[in-house]
């Protein structure tokens, strides 16, 4: 293993307290392994299927999930698995017009048909029992396949381990019987995450309640996300007009360092 990957896998380990790890070594996709191979990582329980919502009429645009999740899995800086991008809107394209900020959290979506699986060529990108979408570094060549044919811009090749990188539900605290550090943190109890194969879970129960509302973003690209949001504008769904604030790093010398949306 190379040297950067094994600073990265210490610097996680640091943080979780010696938590199960992802991604991990050794790993095959279901749609690769060799027939009889299983998987040294943990499969998840095939009895759960994970998903989230996020209630956008709770979201504050803090960034708290933002911070929370770059302490627990330390990507390299100006890289982010999660984060919240904001935008202004207004009903009138002017200048002058009055306009109001829209919160969008935006993640690995974790679909039940996911577009990075089929265009990985080595099998590093797949989906475990339950649900979660996750990435063997040693497996990965960085080719930047699923980079491209995630339609949720949720992937990137990390700069330090040179494979790609993207949120996993904190998949490790999950098997501790934690929340994800986006969930934990959040201030306003926007991200709700749970088994949907639980009717009584909390949040199969809020998905009843409020299905009339219910969206996920680009149901057109039929990859059946499983993060579902609450009060999103339709404008948002498959097309977002604007761009979203500009977020950059600068050293403390005012060398910029990186910037995202």
């Amino acid at each position: 293993m190379e040297p950067s990957k094994r600073r990265l896998l210490s610097g996680i380990a640091a943080i979780t307290a010696g938590a199960a790890l992802i991604p991990v070594a050794q790993a095959r996709s279901p749609r690769h392994a060799a027939p009889g191979a299983r998987p040294a990582i943990g499969r998840g329980d095939p009895g759960k299927r994970y998903g989230m919502l996020i209630d956008l009429r709770r979201c504050v645009g803090c960034q708290a999930c933002t911070v929370a999740c770059t302490i627990e899995n330390q990507p390299p800086l100006g890289q982010f698995r999660t984060t919240v991008s904001q935008y202004e809107v207004s009903e009138v394209a002017a200048l002058e017009a009055p306009a109001s900020l829209f919160m969008l959290p935006r993640l690995c979506n974790h679909c039940a048909e996911p577009a990075c699986l089929d265009v990985c060529p080595t099998g590093a990108t797949f989906q475990r029992d339950d649900g979660i979408v996750v990435v063997n570094n040693d497996w990965c060549v960085a080719c930047g396949y699923c980079v491209q044919a995630c339609p949720y811009d949720a992937r990137f090749i990390n700069h330090e381990t040179h494979a790609a990188d993207k949120c996993t539900f904190c998949a490790h605290r999950l098997e501790a019987g934690l929340l994800p550090a986006c969930v934990e943190s959040c201030v306003g109890e926007a991200r709700i995450i749970g088994d949907l194969n639980d009717p009584e879970s909390q949040i199969s129960r809020l998905l009843r309640e409020h299905e009339p509302a219910l969206k996920v973003l680009k149901p057109e690209a039929h990859t059946q996300p499983r993060v579902f949001y609450l009060g999103m504008d339709e404008a948002f769904v498959s097309k977002i007009d604007g761009n979203p604030a500009l977020r950059t790093l600068l050293t403390d010398d005012g060398k910029e360092i990186a910037h995202d949306h």
